[in-house]
């Protein structure tokens, strides 16, 4: 006879924590901020919407913890300038079709303000330092970051939300070939 002791408190809550953020995700992704619920999510997860709210607080402090993304930008001192674009590009497309959290924030961002501003976060702390490295003009920095953003929000919400089929129907080699080249100008080119 074995000595079959519940879990302990901490990997319960561990595994609690686990499942509601992977079920918030979810479901984020699929209704978006607004019309997601905790109650929803909690039936998700299997646990009562209390324990949400126990440990998130409320729906913003819980779409803030299943969101938090890190876009895990290479290091782009290591490239060569000229390839940044190329690079940038492939990155975003790994990253997208890897990342459904990408997918419910870019939902969530355009619709609600606490998204909007969890998106600018991400990309003023993740994608500006790129054009801080490219930029040959640092008072351009700001404005060539916007524009690289343009491309790759606009690339994600047509190819991965709206599902655009002619966006869809390209691969990834003739999206590279095709944005590669404009978001290394954006980032590299003399100003217009």
């Amino acid at each position: 006879m074995t000595d079959s002791k519940p879990p302990a408190p901490s990997r319960r809550s561990d595994a609690t924590r686990t499942a509601i953020l992977a079920a918030a995700r979810e479901r984020f992704a699929t209704d978006g901020y607004e019309r997601a619920t905790i109650r929803a999510i909690a039936k998700d997860a299997r646990i009562d919407p209390s324990m949400v709210m126990r440990y998130f607080g409320n729906k913003e402090g819980l779409f803030a913890a299943a969101v938090s993304v890190d876009l895990r930008l290479p290091e782009f001192a290591a490239l060569p300038r000229q390839i940044i674009g190329e690079t940038l590009v492939t990155h975003f497309l790994t990253m997208w079709e890897e990342n459904e959290e990408l997918t419910a924030l870019l939902r969530v961002g355009a619709t609600n303000q606490a998204g909007a501003e969890r998106m600018q976060g991400i990309f003023r702390d993740q994608v500006l330092p790129v054009a801080r490295y490219a930029c040959p003009d640092p008072e351009q920095i700001p404005a060539r970051a916007g524009l690289v953003a343009t491309q790759m929000l606009g690339l994600a919400l047509t190819r991965y939300v709206l599902k655009f089929p002619p966006t869809v129907a390209l691969s990834r080699q003739e999206i590279v070939a095709w944005l590669g080249p404009t978001v290394q100008r954006y980032l590299t080119a003399p100003s217009p």
